[in-house]
């Protein structure tokens, strides 16, 4: 009797075995909401810049660099869907979960440095691109 409710103790405080595959697909989809957050204000800083033209300072820079950002992001989604598709309990998605896992990662950090030069170049004006247009053109 007595062994029987030490076992039932130990049972209630052990921790139960953490579900791998659970643990990856949920960490999957918060990467991607957080994909899309970056990938919203990517869209945002794309409209404003595509309205200002050329008369913003860096256009071109900006233009090709928000563009890159937003396929590489693009990219990481496709990537995330394959990966979150696939069983980690499985030996032969185990490799390719990593793989694709340090690609991921690799693309990340890309998309990262991108939008850091992106903001050091910033957009001053990005609620009120007209105000700025009207600025420049009222300039002799």
């Amino acid at each position: 009797m007595a062994q029987a409710i030490s076992n039932a103790l130990n049972n209630d405080t052990e921790m139960k075995a953490m579900d791998a595959n659970r643990y990856a697909t949920k960490k999957t989809i918060a990467q991607g909401m957080l994909d899309i957050a970056l990938l919203t204000a990517n869209a945002s800083q794309l409209k404003y810049i595509l309205q200002v033209g050329e008369q913003h300072q860096f256009y071109k820079l900006m233009l090709i660099l928000i563009s890159l950002s937003i396929i590489l992001q693009l990219l990481v989604g496709i990537l995330f869907v394959i990966i979150g598709s696939l069983n980690i309990n499985r030996k032969q998605d185990q490799t390719a979960a990593i793989i694709l896992n340090d690609i991921i990662m690799v693309i990340v950090f890309v998309i990262s440095v991108i939008n850091v030069v992106i903001s050091g170049f910033g957009i001053e004006y990005s609620s009120q691109p007209l105000r700025l247009l009207d600025q420049h053109q009222k300039q002799p």
